[in-house]
């Protein structure tokens, strides 16, 4: 269908021609959008593919519209169904709005009211959207059953998982699919699903949300939705502000259900895992198979997350675990990870000699004075040895002075190497200055560089500068 049936609706819907046609940008399906402007009025015009996907789109619009949800008002439908005219909500979507923070993972006070108010008003949909729908009018599926649950993890098996050739058992994955689908229709509801609620699929409109793309809806968990929102790939949103956000969904749903929060997170992280390999193998057919690059780009964003989440193992689905560990092990994945992995490089140094050089070109990060410490060097049985040895060991921490001093370089450094993470930095450095570089700088530094990698699990380099040595600590996985 070409545009002349916009053309003909937009006529008869506004008494006139319109004066500009210009084609908007497409998103992940077939739809194609237009805004058409007169003298007197802009209206979004939309041409479908699907006029089952066009009906469903247009019931559950107008049934929102009159529980006085959100959305845009659908004007007028071609006499075939498979053109149509809705209210213009503007350019901005949240997903634009929001990209400051999407690339710096530092969200500002403004972007995270933006998402705070999107899903403050998910339960609203989910619940209120619900009363008085006939379920029956959505597409392509009625409700989020089995059937559906296996053709999405399916997709994810055949379309991205086959195609980066990692050899499985095919008849234990889909034992551990199929428990995947139990676990998951535990939580099965009489509410709505958005299926797609991603902050491309909400604009802002007056300074407020209002969503859109909803056409692919149906009844199930509202789990979902919440997983989809906080976990889509490249919102890129830090975990700190996930849960943070998480807190602000259950506040919003309390209106509507009681809510225990620890069996709240223990339930979403399974709807997590599913949307995580629903959207892969969304990824890998339309970049490997419709060789789509917007797409491919997604992939380490939702690896990263996939990642994250296997930190704590799935017991339910210990052979899909297994695959999952090897698949985000891959060389083509850890490769791009690497590049926006943090390495921490800790120093020990003599003042003397002046304090060491940041060769990343940050800056230098944190300076530790260790001179304050008891110093074991004033004495001359000391002197034949360094912070590594144990009679300097020994005498440093039955002091215990320094044992206090490195608490609070702890608490300082855990914190920055927290949010580095979070925001996808890739160097801190972290020095420790004494006297004479040999034995509390050196103490201190062996100590931090352990700690750093124990408890955050990050690639640490770590130089003994006045000892000329060096050592590195592999991040875990």
């Amino acid at each position: 269908m070409d545009i002349s049936a916009l053309k003909e609706l937009y006529t008869s819907y506004a008494g006139e021609q319109p004066a500009e046609i210009t084609e908007l940008p497409s998103s992940g399906s077939n739809r194609r959008y237009f805004r058409l402007c007169s003298r007197n009025r802009t209206i979004i015009g939309v041409l479908g593919t699907c006029k089952e996907e066009n009906e469903a789109f247009i019931y559950l619009d107008r049934h929102f519209h009159g529980q006085g949800l959100p959305v845009p008002e659908v004007l007028a439908i071609s006499d075939d169904g498979m053109a149509y005219l809705q209210e213009d909500l503007g350019d901005t979507l949240l997903f634009n709005a929001i990209e400051k923070g999407r690339k710096t993972r530092s969200f500002s006070v403004e972007e995270r009211d933006m998402l705070a108010q999107t899903i403050s008003l998910l339960p609203d949909f989910q619940f209120a959207g619900a009363r008085g729908l006939d379920f029956k009018k959505c597409y392509p599926a009625v409700e989020f059953d089995r059937r559906s649950i296996l053709w999405d993890l399916n997709y994810f098996k055949y379309c991205f998982l086959k195609a980066t050739g990692l050899e499985f058992d095919e008849a234990r994955l889909e034992d551990d699919f199929s428990a995947m689908c139990d676990v998951l229709l535990k939580s099965s509801s009489d509410t709505f699903m958005y299926r797609d609620f991603q902050s491309r699929n909400v604009m802002m409109h007056n300074g407020h949300p209002w969503m859109i793309d909803f056409q692919g809806g149906r009844k199930g968990p509202f789990y979902y939705d919440v997983a989809a929102f906080l976990w889509q790939a490249k919102a890129n949103l830090p975990q700190s502000l996930r849960h943070e956000l998480i807190k602000v969904y259950m506040a919003s749903l309390s209106k509507y259900i009681p809510v225990d929060e620890a069996e709240f997170l223990s339930t979403l992280r399974h709807f997590v895992l599913f949307r995580t390999l629903q959207v892969l193998g969304a990824y890998g057919f339309r970049g490997y198979f419709e060789k789509k690059p917007h797409f491919m780009q997604s992939v380490p964003f939702a690896i990263a997350n996939l990642r994250a989440l296997l930190d704590k193992p799935y017991e339910e689905y210990p052979y899909l675990s297994e695959v999952l560990t090897r698949l985000v092990d891959m060389k083509q994945f850890t490769d791009e990870l690497q590049k926006h992995a943090l390495t921490v490089k800790v120093l020990s140094f003599a003042y003397k000699k002046g304090i060491p050089n940041d060769v990343s070109g940050n800056g230098g990060g944190y300076v530790f004075d260790c001179r304050a410490v008891n110093n074991p060097g004033k004495y001359e049985r000391y002197k034949p040895f360094t912070g590594l040895d144990r009679p300097v060991i020994e005498f440093l921490e039955d002091d215990g002075e320094i044992l206090t001093f490195l608490d609070h370089c702890y608490a300082l450094v855990d914190a920055s190497v927290a949010r580095y993470k979070e925001r996808g930095f890739t160097n801190l450095m972290v020095s420790f200055g004494c006297t004479g570089g040999q034995h509390r700088s050196v103490y201190c530094a062996q100590k931090m560089a352990e700690h750093i990698n124990k408890i955050h699990n990050v690639k640490v380099e770590l130089v003994h500068r006045e000892q000329d040595i060096e050592q590195n600590f592999a991040a875990h996985r």
